[in-house]
């Protein structure tokens, strides 16, 4: 899970003396992130393990639909957030985006391991968001609530310095509202116990995530 913003920790605040010492820097910060993002994976997996089901749902049930739809909608947002770690400008921007994919990484590993836990395919013959009442109106194109476009995705990873960090903020401000909307439906809709639990700390943690954004983006003048 995401934990509130701190720029103490970001990559760039130790001095350096030479573009040669800055490159190494960022080199390491973007080695400890990727095993980061793999130890949040392996957490995620083992949550999923320990998560107790007395009944088992169904391929078609909203928990299922839940977890492969959020699965894909996670997925853009881990490399959304790599992206803002490795190139950003601005120290918190990559402090947000490296706390983003590690923490939605860990979570893919757990539901994940539901799906698995439940004699289940990653992938089902559901049309994405039919598990949510009225939920095959959001989706555009293709694309569930507050996911990116492919031109929009193709966009953030050729921006670079000040217009990458303003870029990012506005484009995850909108994934984790669509976000935030898929899981309300599960908590509104959803009958397994656990799932609604981790659920709601999905919810707790993106609405952090958007303050911290929306905080960025202003001062940022985005």
């Amino acid at each position: 899970m995401t934990a509130p913003v701190t720029t103490d920790s970001a990559p760039d605040e130790t001095p350096v003396t030479d573009d040669g010492g800055r490159r190494s820097a960022r080199r390491y910060g973007v080695l400890a992130l990727t095993v980061a993002v793999v130890v949040g994976l392996l957490l995620g997996y083992a949550g999923g393990l320990l998560t107790p089901s007395l009944t088992r749902p169904g391929d078609s049930s909203a928990e299922a639909g839940f977890a492969r739809d959020m699965t894909s909608h996670h997925a853009q947002a881990v490399e959304m957030g790599l992206i803002a770690f490795q190139k950003g400008s601005d120290p918190e921007v990559r402090q947000i985006g490296g706390d983003i994919a590690t923490g939605q990484q860990g979570e893919i590993g757990t539901m994940q391991t539901w799906l698995r836990s439940w004699g289940l395919d990653p992938t089902g013959s559901e049309p994405a968001m039919a598990w949510m009442p009225d939920g095959r109106d959001s989706v555009r194109d293709g694309l569930m609530p507050g996911m990116a476009t492919p031109q929009e995705m193709a966009q953030l990873r050729a921006a670079q310095g000040h217009d990458l960090d303003v870029l990012f903020l506005r484009m995850m401000i909108k994934h984790h509202l669509g976000g935030i909307h898929m899981i309300q439906g599960i908590l509104d809709h959803g009958g397994d116990d656990d799932v609604r639990k981790v659920a709601q700390t999905m919810k707790n943690t993106q609405q952090t995530d958007l303050v911290n954004l929306q905080n960025a983006l202003k001062r940022l003048g985005g």
